[in-house]
């Protein structure tokens, strides 16, 4: 179990370039295709601001003129004419908020597709860097903000600055002098809002990515929830997830004074409005420049003017979030990770001669450490050719190079004479079946398992494959055979029956060069047996690549590569090699010891 929880990961060259106005500007071409839904929420919004905005001067002519002259009548028209504002303005909002979920819902749609069409076209180097659990948190949780933001957050500033024009617009039409006093305010307010964006605009970036080490903390454990359980771990999994909890409480906690600070501070200045307006009010409604329904429109425009402040207030941690998370999603879209596709493409659709690796190094961490040290051998077409060692010798990093999921520093690869790299990717990896010792069964049912839901395989096909590996003995004892349901991961059949069907899955798409990596250490001996006759039969005259820790599976291949710590150290046939008497000798003798060796051979 890994100790890395990405704790003090810093943040990424391309985050800390990326600025706000450039993540969102980014957004735009995903909002083109919405900009006429877009702008009639627009008019809406436009139109149930201005609307509400009437209902405090019809307030202040039912108390200056209808109250004042006992218009009963008049006054009653009044009230009904702002419940009829009111309903019309709620009418307009319902409209405005069901487009604009709808506009939100399809942009988020798109951009969660992006994304993940962007990661699966990263090399695999990008996810041994980068925990499961993080990728989800950006194609869901960050953009799952984004929309909050599109459909609430925007829309509602937008409205909010539409609002408190317009009140101004009032105040200044009834009483300048007012409102000129009341702007002065106006620029302290201000003030707090920026010093207040200045200052929590990174903690909000913070609490996101410790949000996604959580997820990522979470997803690791619950995956090997088994693992955690057997060995007694609890404590320390108790233990490392309460610190990675803790981080996050302490970036929370400085947020949420921030925002409670912010907010008491600015609600004051709504207090010291009402009481400036009182105080000239009383003096003007003397001398005659005001009436006792001007200070009562103003003091509710007030309320009203703080209403946007209010919002933003409550809102301001969605907006922090949406910044972080575009910033975010942003970068991962601007990651690179790619291997090169071939300037000029060379198409190659069958193998012909054969496969060479001429004078190859690699290494993970670049050009240092190497696992493959000049490494150099040629599989003729048709033959079977294994490669044996100790774990952690490279051997399955030589299948890792064969299909391009990393480039060598060093040497080249080729097929049929050509380079690797001159052949498109996904035309080089057609032509390979690849059996894991990782058996992954995708959830649905055991026909979409083997056929990977491609088209052009037959249900005829798939039966055929089961039936080469065996696999058809256990399906046809199933309710459902091959539309029998299969669970997450595949936990509704034992080990052997999954790599039953991993072996048809390699060996329905029939592959010109199939590639065994450890593929029958994970089955018991009667099922390896098994697997081994079909195996045969299947790569007479099929190019094979074989990688065992069971010498057994590779007793009669055509060249056994005897691979330690990135050399070839042995090449020959089984017999060439035992009489050698060397690595791969002692190997066998320590693997089939205790008069095994006899019976393995007879067999």
């Amino acid at each position: 179990m890994s100790n890395e929880f990405y704790i003090d990961e810093e943040m990424t060259p391309i985050e800390q370039s990326l600025n706000s106005k450039e993540a969102f500007t980014k957004l735009l071409p995903l909002l083109k295709k919405h900009k006429l839904s877009f702008s009639f929420c627009l008019l809406l919004l436009a139109g149930a601001t201005i609307l509400s905005l009437y209902w405090p001067i019809l307030l202040k002519k039912a108390i200056d003129v209808n109250i004042k002259n006992s218009d009963f009548n008049g006054l009653l028209f009044t009230v009904l004419t702002i419940g009829l504002i009111q309903t019309i303005t709620l009418l307009l909002q319902y409209i405005q908020t069901i487009r604009l979920e709808t506009i939100g819902q399809d942009v988020m749609v798109e951009l969660k597709q992006k994304l993940f069409n962007h990661v699966l076209s990263l090399n695999v180097s990008f996810f041994d860097k980068n925990p499961i659990g993080r990728l989800m948190a950006r194609i869901e949780s960050d953009t799952e903000s984004l929309r909050m933001l599109f459909t609430n957050t925007v829309v509602m500033i937008v409205g909010d600055l539409i609002l408190i024009m317009g009140i101004f617009g009032v105040m200044f039409y009834h009483s300048w002098r007012l409102t000129l006093i009341l702007t002065m305010i106006i620029p302290i307010i201000a003030g707090l809002i920026f010093i207040f964006q200045k200052k929590t605009t990174i903690r909000f970036l913070e609490v996101r990515k410790k949000m996604a080490e959580i997820t990522a903390t979470l997803t690791e454990f619950l995956h090997g929830i088994s693992i955690i359980q057997i060995f007694h771990r609890d404590d320390y999994v108790k233990k490392k997830f309460n610190h990675v909890n803790k981080l996050k409480f302490k970036d929370d906690v400085y947020v949420n004074i921030a925002v409670v600070f912010f907010y008491n501070s600015v609600f004051s200045f709504e207090y010291i409005m009402i009481g400036l307006v009182l105080y000239f009010g009383v003096l003007w409604i003397e001398s005659g420049v005001l009436t006792v329904g001007t200070i009562s429109m103003f003091i509710i425009l007030i309320w009203r003017s703080f209403e946007p402040i209010h919002r933003a207030s409550e809102q301001l941690s969605n907006i922090q979030k949406a910044i972080a998370g575009a910033k975010r999603i942003f970068a991962l879209l601007s990651n690179n990770e790619k291997l090169p596709e071939p300037i000029k493409p060379v198409s190659w659709n069958k193998l012909d001669k054969g496969i060479r690796f001429e004078n190859v190094w690699f290494s993970y961490s670049g050009d240092k450490d190497y696992v493959l040290k000049n490494i150099t051998f040629e599989i003729p077409r048709g033959k079977r050719v294994a490669l044996a060692g100790v774990t952690g010798g490279g051997k399955s990093t030589i299948i890792s190079l064969l299909l391009r999921f990393y480039d060598p520093q060093r040497g080249r690869i080729t097929v049929d004479g050509i380079d690797i790299k001159d052949i498109p990717i996904v035309q080089l990896r057609s032509r390979f079946a690849l059996v894991l010792q990782d058996i992954f069964l995708f959830p649905g049912d055991i026909k979409s398992n083997i056929a990977l839901e491609s088209n052009e395989i037959t249900n005829e096909r798939i039966a055929k494959a089961a039936l080469v590996v065996d696999a058809d003995r256990f399906i046809q004892k199933l309710p459902e055979k091959y539309n029998n349901k299969v669970s997450e991961k595949g936990t509704n059949f034992s080990r052997g029956e999954r790599q039953l069907l991993s072996f048809a899955r390699a060996l329905v798409v029939d592959p010109d060069v199939l590639i065994l990596d450890e593929a029958t250490s994970s089955v018991d001996p009667q099922t390896e047996r098994t697997i081994h006759i079909s195996l045969k039969k299947l790569m007479v005259g099929r190019t094979s690549l074989i990688i065992a820790h069971r010498l057994l599976t590779i007793l009669d291949a055509d060249q056994i590569l005897v691979v330690r710590n990135g050399d070839i150290i042995e090449r020959g046939t089984h017999n060439e090699l035992i009489l050698k008497d060397g690595y791969y000798s002692k190997l066998f003798h320590l693997q089939f010891k205790n008069g095994a060796i006899a019976n393995v051979e007879k067999n």
